[in-house]
């Protein structure tokens, strides 16, 4: 968007339609751009029959910020907004970026739920869909920008058909590549399902739903992949490999569009404020007092995170300190961020120089695995599972299907889900690194990590499961990839607690250090995968791709980059290695526990299904729900009703459920009810003086049946205690059945008064007149 034309008025903002053209209802989709200015739209491009239009406009609103997106597909539409700092705070060592995404509820029409009715704090899915835009635009920007940035994702408009997150990715990509802000994009993102071996390009909520794949491709130019992330009901590796390839080709056409407006309307970049030059002496001196020594650190297979930390500080300060005193007019952070890069750059080189990496493993060699279940007797499900100096202990809770997770109104309408019966808590405490930190409510790292867990193990979870799971994973220990261990314990811990999982899932950290020149990740020199990486190589490498699945197929991916792309091939290749990896952690945990536990623990959870005859419903539930609320404090069993003559039972043990039973069997038994006969008179004892009448029992265990005052005497009646009639006090009535409709006894008293009463009535009533 150039400066003159954000002074326009919204006629001629410019404007991208990218088209979808269907083939089939579910159907494979491909994308044919084309450029338009918003005068000559199609005449029906909102709500085309049988096509699909992603456009991409800016300069319409929010142009005091650097740059503005607006994406819209159907009747979804985000705005981008991408503003930075005039200036680079002093001193500052990096980027920092924050990505705002919220889910509007004005933007769907409706109405926060919360005391305030106000748009409240970020949900899960927010800060999961932020992570998600971050990712993608972060490894673009220039390693020298390091000015504070901010990217608002604002919902105008929200359908329920298509996810917002992709169009936010796309308007992110468009602000930022119209700004002044430096940034080596644009890219594009797009959502690709699976069905019947078809892929969907950009598929509807529905669509999704029936979708055994839903994953996000974000890839910059010439086909170089950028961000995955994604999840699968046990997806093939021919399907995936499927969907990455076809979700880059169609981010092409994305990118394309968003060039051509760069040209034409994009501001000038920013200069880059130039790093402070510093004397070559200083790069010399620093590198020959630490690289034969970090060699031999990084050469020593002995060390573990902690001693081999130890020993890099310490060269650290030792080299810190003998430059800087030859040298006194640098800061001391100057020269310990040369020797970061010297350290970055001796562990990059001595992984091609020696074909082995830090702790002495070979590029596809696995850390050692020791698997434990069964841990203590309360809990339902317990596993420990080490890889390396990774520790995690998962735990599984199971409870009744009322304590499933109630989504939000914005968030099940996005997502089609009312509520969630498997949640995966992850937590990251500050000891797991042996550091001392904050200790609360889960960060959003911890979120992002717990998410990607949950999506690997769920595929497996049956889907007629009759409890609600949540698994917990506390990392004891992290020294890499502690949300690959999650899915591994988390896998032993529900199979320990019996859940009947359809098969066991692992998963595995690839790692990449790649050789190139200038950036340019296109022409790579040369590059190694690294096999289940520690936590240095993910620091100073290029790539964290995260896998999970089971032995069939994957069930979740993320692969986050710290360059700014990497070639299809190095993608295939490495989702290979993760395969690879994959079964043989399968085979060790095999060893331990091979499938669910089917002998049951006595601290096992019980569900049963029971039948109530409607008319005895009252009689278990009881005046305003007493006997099912009596039922639970005595017992901790839950009643819930499923329909108007089933009911399921939930017990956190059996002899829970059996003590539950006896209750509900001395409520339901059926005592001898008399027969009655149509116009029989039988003796009704009175139990209640009402101002309509009087309630009547006719045997003992009857529930009271009213006695109208029209049917007490002949005479009219305003109340029971003008005929002296009083509780306990026995009466004469005659029996006419049952009110069809109601179900209500009828009963008269009048009608077993003879004329005598009747002519009585009539004296007494003329002498009241006289």
């Amino acid at each position: 968007m150039h400066p003159t034309h954000q002074q326009n008025s919204s006629s001629h903002h410019p404007a991208v339609i990218l088209k979808q053209k269907l083939n089939s209802p579910m159907g494979k989709l491909s994308q044919k751009p084309f450029l338009h200015s918003n005068q000559n739209f199609p005449p029906n491009w909102n709500h085309p029959p049988s096509s699909r239009y992603m456009k991409l406009s800016s300069g319409k609103y929010a142009r005091f910020a650097n740059g503005t997106g607006v994406c819209t597909m159907g009747d979804t539409s985000v705005m981008v907004t991408a503003v930075a700092k005039p200036k680079q705070t002093p001193g500052a060592s990096f980027m920092p970026l924050v990505v705002d995404y919220r889910l509007k509820s004005a933007a769907s029409g409706r109405i926060p739920t919360n005391f305030m009715r106000r748009e409240g704090g970020p949900s899960e899915k927010e800060i999961l869909s932020a992570r998600l835009i971050d990712r993608s635009v972060r490894t673009l920007f220039p390693a020298e920008f390091k000015t504070e940035t901010q990217l608002v994702c604002n919902m105008l408009a929200m359908d329920a058909v298509y996810s917002p997150d992709i169009l936010a990715i796309n308007a992110a990509s468009m602000a930022l590549s119209l700004s002044d802000i430096p940034w080596n994009g644009p890219i594009g993102a797009v959502r690709l399902g699976l069905y019947d071996g078809e892929i969907i390009v950009n598929p509807t909520r529905r669509e999704l739903q029936t979708s055994q794949l839903d994953l996000v491709v974000t890839a910059a130019k010439h086909n170089l992949v950028v961000m995955l992330e994604g999840k699968g009901n046990v997806v093939l590796m021919q399907d995936l490999l499927k969907a990455i390839k076809q979700g880059t080709r169609e981010a092409q056409f994305i990118i394309t569009e968003i060039e051509k407006l760069q040209r034409i309307f994009g501001r000038e970049k920013r200069v880059v404020d130039s790093p402070l030059e510093i004397d070559q002496e200083v790069y010399e001196a620093v590198n020959s007092l630490a690289e034969m020594r970090l060699r031999e650190v990084f050469r020593d297979g002995k060390h573990d995170k902690l001693s081999r930390d130890h020993a890099v500080n310490d060269i650290r300060s030792d080299v810190v300190d003998r430059v800087w005193s030859s040298y006194p007019s640098l800061e001391p952070s100057i020269i310990s961020d040369i020797f970061n890069k010297t350290c970055r750059s001796i562990f990059r080189e001595l992984i091609f120089e020696e074909n082995q990496r830090c702790d002495g493993r070979n590029y596809d060699e696995l850390r050692d695995i020791s698997c434990q279940v069964d841990l203590y007797k309360p809990l339902h499900g317990s596993a420990l599972f080490q890889r390396g100096q990774t520790q995690v202990f998962c735990t599984v809770s199971l409870d009744s299907q009322e304590s499933a997770l109630k989504l939000d109104t914005v968030s099940a309408l996005e997502t089609g889900l009312k509520a969630k019966n498997f949640m995966l808590h992850y937590e990251f405490p500050p000891y797991a690194t042996g550091e001392v930190g904050r200790m609360g409510p889960a960060g959003r790292r911890e979120l992002g990590h717990g998410a990607l867990a949950e999506r690997g193990l769920l595929p497996t979870l049956p889907s007629d499961f009759p409890f609600t799971v949540r698994l917990t994973s506390e990392v004891l220990e992290s020294n890499g990839s502690s949300s690959m261990a999650t899915v591994c314990g988390g896998s032993l811990a529900l199979m320990d607690a019996g859940v009947p999982v359809l098969a066991p899932a692992a998963g595995v950290a690839i790692g990449l250090v790649t050789k190139c020149e200038n950036n340019d990740t296109k022409h790579l020199q040369d590059y190694k995968i690294l096999t289940d990486i520690l936590g240095i190589e993910d620091y100073m490498g290029d790539m964290d791709m995260k896998v999970a699945g089971t032995r069939r197929g994957f069930t979740a991916i993320q692969a986050d980059l710290k360059i700014p792309g990497i070639p299809l091939k190095v993608v295939m290749e490495s989702l290979q290695k993760a395969t690879d990896a994959k079964a043989t952690i399968l085979d060790i945990m095999s060893q331990t526990i091979r499938e669910h536990r089917k002998q049951k623990k006595d601290c096992w959870p019980v569900t049963e299904k029971m039948t109530v005859e409607p008319h005895m419903r009252i009689r278990l539930i009881g005046p305003s729900g007493i006997n099912l609320k009596r039922i639970y404090l005595e017992t901790g069993t839950q009643i819930t009703a499923e329909d108007e003559t089933t009911f399921s039972l939930f017990s956190p043990s059996q002899e829970a459920m059996d003590e539950a039973k006896e209750i509900i069997d001395g409520l339901m038994t059926k005592e001898r009810i008399p027969d009655l006969e149509f116009g029989g008179i039988y003796t009704a004892t009175i139990t209640e003086l009402r101002d309509t009448g009087v309630m009547v029992t006719l045997y003992p265990s009857m529930p009271p049946a009213l006695l109208h005052n029209s049917q007490l005497d002949q005479r009219k009646v305003a109340h029971p205690s003008a005929l002296n009639l009083e509780v306990g006090q026995e009466i004469q009535v005659k029996y006419f059945g049952r009110d069809p409709v109601s179900g209500f006894m009828r009963l008269s008293r009048k009608v077993l008064q003879g004329p005598a009463t009747a002519m009585v009535k009539s004296f007494n009533t003329a002498q009241a007149e006289e």
